[in-house]
């Protein structure tokens, strides 16, 4: 069967855009997503986000080697299922910061300007607590703030006061920099992804296909268009989908790169290392790979006030009832509740840090991992997560054999620049003072692993013994007009016609905050484009 358009890859752009495309009846959308349907009840309770990493909803991908991170491999989660990583990531509603989308616009792209991009994030959402110019009512993605509240978020905000931060209480609206409490996806207690704002309501619509479980091995080319795709879910097994139109790929900053490699679209000298043909020289695919940062500081804490203790498999049992039953409770939140952006020495104008404030504490075993629960400490705590927001180390993603089904090999290359280490380090530093202010002298009990008492070098390696990336993968497919771009800044993939790319990996430069927000506005931006062609 033919298709206008066959999107591939189902998660928070792949869902805005099989929505906004298939609105006309006259078009027929195909939308292809590797993963299941969400019915994973986990992704659906925001208090269970902790279960989603390491299951069968995450790809869970792997980094190379760190040098500048003592050599360590760096866990890479990634959503597997509709919504993507909207349907397993903390449900943080942050749109970054003017400058980014400015900044994009100065590099050619015209159209990307944050005056210009504005109205796209304002199209998505429908925003449950602020009315102002920034927001709207209208949209289909409900942003909120947290329903519950431990005490120790509003001792973080007084506590950032009380170090040199303004309240801010919309880091979405006029000026980013500031502390206050996280916007959220949630939605009546639930999480609202990708998959439940937009796709889920136009699932009855005749003219969209969703194939849910079906990967997508290479995209098809004839005379320098795209005109259909390959899938299947063994090496030997292929089904081809032709489409009459445009081919997007949503499939993220990993596979999207990957994508275009199997279908020889990239580096003709590393495509050949793997005996694929080179259809079309772009040797910026899967370059220019961008990541946030963040590590621990965590505090034991005097009371059982936070979320530590929720692990314990008699709390869980409380919890269910109060969640499901009393429709109350600590599970109506994922793991953040209050927020703060600022900016370091090195970046006197522009916010460069963010902290991430999370009323639990990672403890002082040395398996500990933000992304495996079984590891999680059951005495309650409180951590500022301070997160490097504008790197410079730039990565790259590569082929490891023409088999679809295996997963790239991932260099971010993180902390490799001196700017990008000075950076995390003084923002580590804040965030130890802010932990260290009065505010939470009736909470704190004791710092995890002394880090209030360390020298600087201490601490620096103490960052990197504990650092995680945040998994907001951008860049891989960038949007411009030098040799390194991929895609124009209508988001089709140079010289090839009717194939586009429309997610994260698009981005020149990553966003100053959670990249979520971004991706859909990319998606709104670009489902315009497409119909407007």
């Amino acid at each position: 069967m033919k298709y206008d358009y066959i999107i591939v890859g189902a998660g928070s752009a792949g869902c805005v855009l099989a929505n906004r495309l298939s609105a006309d009846p006259s078009n027929n959308v195909l939308l292809i997503e590797a993963g299941k349907k969400d019915r994973n009840i986990n992704i659906h309770i925001p208090g269970a986000y902790a279960k989603l990493h390491r299951s069968k909803v995450d790809w869970g991908y792997w980094s190379a080697p760190q040098e500048y991170v003592l050599n360590r491999k760096l866990y890479l989660p990634r959503g597997k299922t509709l919504g993507g990583s909207s349907s397993t990531n903390a449900m943080a509603y942050v749109r970054g910061n003017r400058a980014d989308y400015d900044e994009w616009a100065s590099l050619g792209n015209a159209g990307w300007s944050y005056e210009e991009v504005l109205p796209y994030f304002i199209k998505s959402e429908h925003n449950e607590d602020l009315h102002n110019a920034y927001h709207s009512q209208s949209g289909e993605l409900h942003v909120a703030f947290p329903r519950y509240q431990t005490p120790y978020s509003a001792a973080f905000i007084e506590a950032c006061e009380q170090t040199g931060f303004v309240r801010n209480d919309d880091y979405n609206g006029e000026q980013q920099a500031g502390v206050g409490y996280f916007q959220f996806n949630i939605k009546d207690r639930k999480r609202h992804s990708a998959a439940a704002a937009f796709l889920k309501p136009v699932l009855k619509r005749k003219n969209l296909n969703v194939l849910t479980n079906t990967y997508t091995k290479k995209i098809l080319l004839e005379k320098g268009k795209a005109v259909g795709v390959e899938v299947g879910n063994t090496a030997s097994q292929s089904h081809i989908f032709k489409a009459q139109k445009d081919i997007i790929l949503s499939a993220g900053a990993y596979a999207s790169p990957q994508l275009l490699m199997l279908s020889g679209i990239g580096d003709p000298v590393k495509l050949k290392k793997h005996g694929i043909k080179c259809l079309h020289e772009l040797s910026g695919v899967g370059q220019n790979l961008q990541d946030h940062l963040f590590v621990p500081l965590s505090v034991l804490s005097k009371q059982q006030k936070g979320l530590n203790h929720h692990v314990k498999m008699g709390h869980q049992l409380a919890d269910a009832f109060n969640y499901f039953v009393r429709k109350k409770g600590v599970l109506q939140i994922g793991p953040l509740e209050a927020v703060a952006f600022s900016n370091t020495s090195l970046s006197s104008k522009r916010v460069d840090y963010q902290f991430h404030f999370a009323a639990f504490q990672l403890g002082e075993a040395a398996n500990v991992s933000l992304y495996d629960i079984h590891t999680f400490p059951q005495t309650d705590g409180f951590s500022i997560l301070p997160t490097l927001l504008r790197p410079k180390s730039r990565g790259y993603l590569n082929l490891v054999s023409n088999n679809p089904f295996d997963f790239p090999h991932i260099q971010p290359y993180f902390l490799s620049e001196a700017h990008d280490r000075q950076t995390f380090l003084e923002a580590a530093q804040k965030g130890i003072k802010v932990l260290q202010s009065t505010a939470f002298d009736a909470y704190r009990a004791r710092f995890v692993h002394q880090i209030d008492q360390m020298s600087e070098d201490a601490l620096f390696h103490y960052l990197q013994q504990k650092l995680e990336t945040v998994y907001h993968p951008v860049g891989t497919c960038k949007m411009g007009q030098d040799e390194a771009a991929v895609v124009d800044s209508q988001l089709r993939v140079h010289g090839i016609e009717h194939l586009r790319v429309m997610d994260a990996s698009i981005m020149p430069t990553i966003v100053s905050g959670n990249t979520n927000a971004a991706v859909y506005m990319i998606a709104e931006k670009g489902a315009e484009m497409v119909l407007g062609d």
